[in-house]
């Protein structure tokens, strides 16, 4: 509701969120070489830092909100130019949350401190190393195909929830613009050259984006998909079967089972819910158009894709 949401409220609840999420503690244990860990443990993660704040969100709002951000970044992975490129989409999403702590030096100083350990830990990585990176990431997300309006509208997802890769646009940086095949002999001299169409409209970039601290990133994936006031919901699409046998197959155990429930056990242990004090009741964010529907939502999601609160015992 429009009449309890304040622009105090939204920057008290996006510089409490920020500040959990860049934690000191918390980089630190994300920084530290690991093994990719599961699905539900992203979710415990993500469900900790969205209640990080006064703001809480039901289950149903949860699920949507949880749902649009997996698929926005899945998105953003596919459509990356060139492997490299993911680290260019992770400094848009930093530049924007920067913005939304302008006023705040202490909180800024922490995302810029989190810029710096992304430039000196990946920066020098090599091409093939960055294509793993993707690779991993995509085959995390590979089974996840729900639709979003936004996506839809714009045709870059089909009703399948599956993304579609355009074969127009600029190619990636450093790589040429496809037509035209050149024949070597045993000298290394070239000899032949031929030209063919393509069906794709190509050019070549103007410039490289930034990878310092501060500069223009010139990629637009992980920017404000907003920009445009549009609604946007999402849709489960016919994949839900094949995510309820994902979610029964995280139940058997796995080797990194114990590794990751301590992983788990250290991270949140570093962060800080903040629960109303006193009279203060804080708000409910609704990501559906009324209760009623959101009430639907949660009655009508499989059981399968439930996720409940993850208890963790460290001495087990």
């Amino acid at each position: 509701r429009v009449d309890e949401w304040t622009d105090g409220d939204r920057k008290r609840v996006m510089n409490d969120i920020i500040t959990t999420m860049f934690n000191k503690k918390f980089m630190e244990e994300l920084f530290k070489p690991q093994e990719l860990y599961s699905k539900k443990a992203l979710r415990t993660v993500y469900d900790r830092l969205a209640h990080a704040s006064i703001m809480r969100l039901n289950q149903a709002s949860m699920d949507k909100l949880y749902d649009l951000m997996t698929m926005a970044f899945k998105y953003q992975v596919l459509l990356c130019p060139r492997p490299k490129d993911i680290l260019l989409v992770t400094f848009n999403h930093l530049d924007a949350i920067k913005d939304f702590v302008h006023d705040a030096p202490g909180i800024l100083n922490q995302v810029d401190e989190t810029v710096r350990q992304l430039i000196e830990t990946y920066s020098s990585l090599s091409a093939g190393e960055f294509q793993l990176i993707r690779q991993t990431l995509l085959i995390f997300f590979q089974d996840m195909h729900i639709r979003v309006s936004i996506f839809l509208k714009d045709k870059v997802q089909n009703s399948n929830g599956r993304f579609v890769l355009p074969i127009s646009g600029p190619v990636p940086w450093g790589t040429e613009v496809p037509g035209l095949i050149r024949m070597f002999n045993h000298n290394g001299d070239e000899v032949k050259r031929i030209e063919f169409t393509t069906e794709g409209n190509y050019f070549t970039p103007q410039r490289e984006g930034s990878f310092d601290l501060y500069g223009d990133r010139v990629l637009k994936l992980g920017t404000n998909m907003y920009s445009v006031s549009r609604p946007v919901e999402t849709h489960m699409s016919g994949s839900s079967k094949n995510l309820a046998s994902h979610a029964k197959e995280n139940r058997t155990p796995n080797p990194l089972a114990k590794e990751e429930l301590n992983f788990l056990a250290r991270l949140l242990g570093g962060m800080d819910i903040k629960k109303p004090a006193g009279s203060e009741t804080g708000f409910r964010l609704n990501l559906f158009t009324n209760d009623e529907e959101e009430e639907h939502a949660a009655l009508t999601r499989p059981e399968e894709l439930s996720y409940k609160v993850v208890d963790i015992e460290a001495t087990q």
